[in-house]
């Protein structure tokens, strides 16, 4: 059964792994890969990778990308969300940190950041206006 607005809104602001995937050109299926994300209900959805990333390079070049949630447990549940970037821009070590307290266990964030902010090299936040979503709860499967 598809979910309300709210529902996937509130499924999408839950701190799940997503799969992004982004046209990969000519020949070539999407790129498909792990991403952590954050989302408010009624807002952009906003990553962050690498500047020199391929990511990067391929989401600049389709203008938009594709993500998806989901959980098997209590209920298998999926949203699945695609628009434009509407914004990019450096990331700050700030967003970073909120990235990484929304995954990670308040003991181990801020190693993490720390880490990643010294060895990631520079990053990016790309911002996505959701456009097109497709949600479903299939109940207890």
């Amino acid at each position: 059964m598809a979910l309300t607005r709210e529902e996937r809104e509130q499924f999408l602001a839950e701190p799940h792994v997503a799969a992004i995937a982004v046209d990969a050109g000519e020949g070539r299926a999407p790129l498909t890969v792990p991403i952590w994300y954050q989302y408010t209900p009624g807002g952009d959805v906003w990553i962050m990778t690498g500047l020199d990333s391929r990511k990067n390079r391929l989401i600049g070049a389709a203008g938009r990308f594709s993500l998806m949630v989901d959980r098997i447990d209590p209920t298998v549940r999926y949203v699945s969300v695609e628009g434009p970037v509407v914004g990019t821009a450096p990331a700050t070590v700030e967003q970073l940190r909120e990235l990484a307290s929304r995954y990670l266990p308040a003991d181990k964030a801020e190693g993490y950041v720390a880490a990643a902010w010294k060895d990631h090299g520079e990053q990016v936040v790309l911002r996505m206006r959701p456009e097109r979503w497709v949600s479903s709860d299939l109940g207890s499967v």
